[in-house]
């Protein structure tokens, strides 16, 4: 036996002893849990149990009140969905990457289909109380084997109640503190052999029955996907650069390249001090009650990709309880079935007095007896009952039966029953019907008390979600760093784009080139939003636009308003109308364009053919400048002459002797006093002149 295979022994044996646990601590509330989805789903499921034993030869009517009340919780989810926002950790709101991470991850629920697997978790947790999915990494295209790059998929799991399994040391409710998950999948023998080559018969039973949960049974062999957390310290050394920046490097990157310390103290870098540091890591396994079948190794992310979703929850008697909207209508159903059911048996029972007779009363004519309901002969013909001497005692029948009477209590039970259910789960009839004559407050008071019954589900359920986007955002900061890959964006209005990774941005600030939609520098919040629907918030919009533009008198506000109503109108054939008006809002700079947007507006603009008044303009502009320059040009050529002029008379000056220049001056500096003494007056003239 290898090291290897000894590790994986020890590891399996490991994951039995944690499974026992995790299965036991919860294996009665599961069970209970799938029994409360059967109750209010499944025809029949009703009378499981010893009830239906006891109704064994009855009637056994349904009249299912649970079903609409949990399809209500279900709908009010549908029109309000979840959506996952990313907020700066430093409390910056207009973070470029973390509104691109939002972008990705809507992307990433529209490629893989996550509406089914948010559907099916909640239903299965407002029905019996537990529901999951899934976070995977898959091959962005799986038949071109030149393609690595991947993208992270959102899965359901169904029958989440009886194949996920936390440890039961883990007490948030996100499971956020466990250390390992469990995720069973049950499969026939015979597709186990054709999956993994092995038949499950030829296993050693010991080696299967040592634990309390059956891996195996006559047809079904269980499969689980251990997932496990392991933590591991890490030492970091911190440099500190000239510029008073520092640098973080790990021991085994400075283990690894030993010339990245001597590349640093050559640039003038101090180790200024260390920190050590703990990483978590997610290792996979696939195992079964056998051995472990394969290693996946560590998978990316440092979180269990399994998102639990529970109904109600509570720890007591330090065990994990959970349960949907069905567990607590389920008697007063079973007992209001079983009244419908003893009323339907009474009433399938004759209501009309039937007459008894002798044997040889009816000799002869029993069959006008037998068909008068059918053939309603206008009389019935019946033999007088003789004694011993022939003498007739009784010419009609010896007696009557009686139809069976209503138990008085049976009626006020109902009434009983009904109320319960309609206090468990609420008055659905006074939601859904609207009385004429009634405010809207009424309805609207009406409408919040249904509300508030569903939002406990919807609140947990917003957990789930927001421990989902934690998930995403750590397996991504490792999937996507591929250098200028583009990827599909959607967003918050269902508007598709995309974006390139790493891409290269200058930084008029710093002067500096930077990369943009870097993720591995993603470390954000995860925030959530619940609303309607994309339809129900056009909806609201159309409606909230409309009301306010007769109060908006100006007109450029006015075409505004008018534009944005057109834009997010419903409707068969609309769809170009509203494109029309989307791009009217982008020429007018009212809503921000996307990438392929912004690129159309710059083609029109380059394109477009300037009017009369434009090139008018154009015209008198260069016109303008021609001027400009030549005014600048003379005034640059009187310069050169003045400094033409000033050169010549240096050159003169230079020629002259010493006696000669003395004269010059001399005869320079009378001029110049013989002008000024002539100005002088004038500027008194003027001078009085003005006063």
């Amino acid at each position: 036996m290898t090291d290897q295979t000894k590790q994986l022994a020890q590891i399996h044996n490991l994951a039995k002893r944690q499974f026992d646990k995790a299965h036991c601590a919860v294996a009665e509330e599961r069970k209970q849990c799938l029994e409360d989805r059967r109750f209010y789903s499944i025809a029949g499921a009703q009378w499981e149990g010893k009830l239906g034993a006891q109704f064994e030869n009855k009637p056994k009517f349904e009249v299912n009140k649970v079903h609409l009340a949990v399809i209500r919780i279900i709908n009010e989810y549908r029109n309000n969905r979840i959506g996952v926002n990313f907020i700066s950790k430093d409390g910056i709101q207009n973070d470029d990457l973390a509104e691109t991470c939002a972008k990705l991850y809507r992307a990433d629920e529209q490629d893989s289909s996550a509406e089914e697997a948010y559907d099916n978790a909640f239903e299965e947790a407002v029905g019996g109380g537990f529901g999951a999915w899934r976070l995977r990494a898959t091959y962005e295209d799986e038949d071109d084997d030149e393609n690595d790059q991947q993208r992270i998929r959102i899965e359901p799991i169904f029958d989440a109640d009886a194949c996920v399994f936390f440890d039961p040391n883990a007490k948030r409710q996100d499971k956020a503190d466990a250390t390992y998950c469990f995720v069973l999948t049950s499969m026939t023998c015979d597709a186990y052999e054709e999956e993994y080559g092995e038949h499950p018969s030829s296993w050693d039973r010991s080696l299967i029955t040592r634990s309390q949960f059956d891996w195996i049974t006559v047809d079904t062999v269980y499969v689980a996907e251990y997932y496990c957390v392991e933590k591991v310290k890490e030492k970091i050394h911190i440099f500190r650069l000239i510029d008073g920046s520092e640098e973080r490097h790990s021991e085994k990157e400075l283990k690894d390249n030993p010339a990245l310390r001597e590349e640093l103290g050559a640039t003038g870098a101090q180790e200024v001090r260390t920190r050590t540091i703990e990483r978590k890591l997610v290792h996979k396994y696939l195992m079964s009650g056998r051995g472990v079948i394969e290693d996946y190794g560590i998978i990316a992310g440092k979180h269990i990709p399994i998102v639990p979703v529970y109904g109600k929850r509570w720890f007591i008697d330090n065990i994990e309880r959970c349960m949907g909207h069905v567990r607590l209508c389920k008697d007063p159903q079973r007992l209001k079935n079983m009244q419908l059911s003893k009323l339907g048996e009474i009433s399938a029972q004759s209501s009309i007095e039937k007459p008894i007779f002798a044997p040889e009363q009816v000799e002869g004519v029993s069959h006008m007896w037998a068909n008068d309901n059918l053939e309603n002969y206008p009389f019935l013909l019946a033999k007088p009952l003789k004694d011993a001497a022939g003498t007739p005692v009784s010419a009609g029948p010896i007696g009557y039966t009686k139809p069976p009477n209503i138990p008085p209590a049976m009626g006020a039970l109902l009434q009983v029953t009904e109320q319960d259910l309609t206090d468990i789960l609420g008055n659905q009839e006074s939601g859904d019907e609207i009385v004429s004559n009634t405010s809207g407050v009424a309805i609207e008071m009406i409408q919040n008390r249904l509300d508030m019954q569903s939002f406990i589900y919807i609140s947990n359920f917003a957990k789930a979600v927001r421990r989902s986007g934690e998930i995403w955002l750590s397996m991504a900061s490792e999937l996507y760093v591929e250098d200028g890959r583009t990827m599909k964006t959607v967003g918050s209005q269902d508007e598709i784009d995309s974006i390139e990774l790493f891409k290269p941005i200058y930084n008029e600030a710093t002067g500096e080139v930077e990369r943009a939609n870097d993720l591995t520098r993603a470390k954000f919040d995860v925030t959530i939003e619940i609303g309607p629907t994309s339809s129900s918030k056009r909806s609201a919009t159309v409606r909230a636009l409309t009301n306010m533009l007769p109060m908006v008198a100006d007109p450029m506000d006015q075409q505004v308003l008018s534009s944005m109503i057109m834009m997010n109108m419903e409707g068969e054939g609309v769809n170009e109308v509203r494109d029309y008006y989307r791009k009217k809002l982008l020429r007018m700079g009212v809503i921000e364009p996307t990438r392929e947007e912004a690129q159309l507006l710059a083609q029109e603009a380059q394109n477009q053919q300037p009017d009369a008044n434009t090139i008018y303009l154009q015209s008198e502009a260069k016109k303008n400048e021609a001027l400009a320059v030549k005014a600048q040009a003379d005034t640059q050529l009187t310069l050169a002459r003045s400094e033409e002029t000033k050169a010549k008379t240096v050159d003169v000056l230079s020629r002259l002797d010493l006696e000669e220049q003395r004269t010059l001056m001399e005869l320079l500096s009378k001029i110049s006093q013989n002008q000024t003494a002539t100005v002088q007056p004038t500027q008194n003239e003027e001078t009085q002149y003005v006063n």
